[in-house]
């Protein structure tokens, strides 16, 4: 149900609406995962490959619409703040539709060319067919995960995180039932992985809308004449549009960066993306408390209670100090069993131990700039937060390839820390910028 979190405590307001969106993240991992080790195992590395090689084109649909929706979510929960009922089940009636039928037509025209796409890729010629297959089935998902993600959106502005938790949660079960089905019981290798996937996501989908309308009242709509409310529209794409581009030049960066890796050979491929891998779960507490503190401060700056959003900066900050900080002692003891719990080499596991460890050393300064930014995003100021956002993946690439001379692959880890240095003196600036501005008082 939907959490008002312009009353009582802030801490309990900021903790139990993250833990369920960590749960999630968790959950989708493992479930990632889970789908990896029954097509590798049951079919082979080759299948496994073909599905692989058709991440990164799904990874910028799928980051271009958590961009998007991002931004819808900040707007939910102003209107939330607000009392805006009837404003809030336009947004979520307008973006559905709008979302919907543009990834429809998107899907559609991807599932046209993907011979051309599998080009682009450079696709090996070994898997060129299967990758072929799964992408075109995958592609059918995307409008489902478009939708979902509105309704997703609109719900965590309201303060509700743990509908998105329950929609994982059956998506999950459901994704890993299909896949022992259809690819160890039918047989249907990559296709049969590509059909798990998406009608998984047609069923997280269909749970979302489904809670949504028994639960929240006011957010019902019936398709019919007015579903799209162009003011709104235009609102919620000023908020979304910036972290849209952000989201999607970061899914590209993440490609220039996957090459730069790659030229160092398999062990340290091996070792950088395992470590990687454990680190997208373990990051999970950090990036889903700025997100946290994006809603509780949109929700209190739209309800008037301007003083208590300059103090859930300092509660956000507080919480995020401490769960770095545990983050920081666990990886430094624990991150190198972790690496080498994927199977990978000795060599490759001694060199995901040290990237963690240069890594966790900082983890304090990449919490607190995470914290100051879900502050900065949650008083509407998301074209700053997007342009450093491309600007510190700019960096991250610019000193990948100018201290590579001095520190081989270890460059990878100081890389990535001195963006985190550039982040944190941005944001911090940028901070101080609204607050000599007045910006809370007088609203963005």
């Amino acid at each position: 149900m939907a959490k008002d979190m312009t009353k009582g405590s802030l801490v309990r307001a900021l903790i139990e609406f993250s833990i369920p969106l960590i749960l999630s993240g968790v959950l989708q991992q493992l479930y990632s995962w889970a789908d990896a080790f029954i097509v590798g195992n049951i079919e082979g590395g080759t299948a496994l490959a073909a599905i692989g090689s058709t991440t990164s084109i799904i990874y910028l649909f799928t980051g271009a619409i958590q961009g998007f929706t991002n931004g819808i979510s900040i707007l939910a929960a102003r209107y939330f703040g607000e009392g805006k009922d009837e404003v809030q089940r336009k947004l979520l009636s307008s973006f559905t539709v709008a979302m919907g039928v543009f990834f429809v037509a998107l899907s559609a025209l991807g599932v046209c060319f993907v011979e051309a796409i599998l080009q682009i890729l450079d696709t090996p010629a070994d898997i060129y067919q299967m990758s072929g297959e799964y992408l075109r089935i995958v592609l059918i998902g995307i409008p489902f995960i478009a939708v979902y993600n509105v309704y997703s959106a609109v719900l965590r502005g309201c303060g509700d995180s743990k509908a998105p938790f329950y929609a994982v949660l059956v998506s999950s079960l459901a994704n890993i039932v299909l896949d022992l089905v259809f690819v160890g019981g039918f047989r249907w290798s990559v296709a049969g992985a590509a059909a798990a996937t998406a009608i998984s996501q047609i069923a997280m989908t269909l749970f979302m809308i489904g809670y949504t309308m028994k639960r929240y009242e006011i957010l019902r709509f019936r398709l019919g004449k007015n579903l799209v409310d162009r003011k709104v529209l235009q609102e919620g794409s000023t908020f979304s549009l910036p972290l849209t581009i952000n989201s999607m030049i970061s899914s590209l960066g993440s490609v220039a960066l996957q090459s730069f890796m790659n030229s160092f050979g398999s062990t340290t491929v091996a070792a950088i993306s395992t470590a990687y891998r454990v680190d997208s779960i373990i990051m999970l507490p950090v990036m889903n408390l700025g997100a946290g503190i994006s809603t509780v401060t949109s929700q209190n700056l739209g309800a008037g209670q301007k003083q208590r959003v300059k103090k859930g900066l300092y509660v956000g900050v507080g919480i995020m100090t401490a769960v770095s900080v545990l983050m920081t002692v666990f990886v430094i003891r624990f991150g190198g069993t972790l690496v080498a719990l994927f199977g990978i080499s000795e060599e490759s596991v001694a060199i995901g131990k040290a990237f963690f460890q240069a890594l966790a050393m900082f983890y304090l300064l990449f919490g607190i700039s995470v914290a100051i930014r879900g502050y900065i995003q949650g008083i509407g100021d998301v074209q700053f937060t997007s342009f450093i956002g491309i600007s510190s993946l700019a960096v991250r690439i610019g000193m990948s390839y100018a201290l590579k001379p001095f520190f081989g692959n270890m460059v990878i880890a100081y890389a990535e820390v001195i963006s985190w240095w550039y982040m944190f003196a941005m944001y911090g600036g940028r901070l101080f910028w609204h607050r000599m501005k007045g910006s809370v008082d007088h609203g963005v």
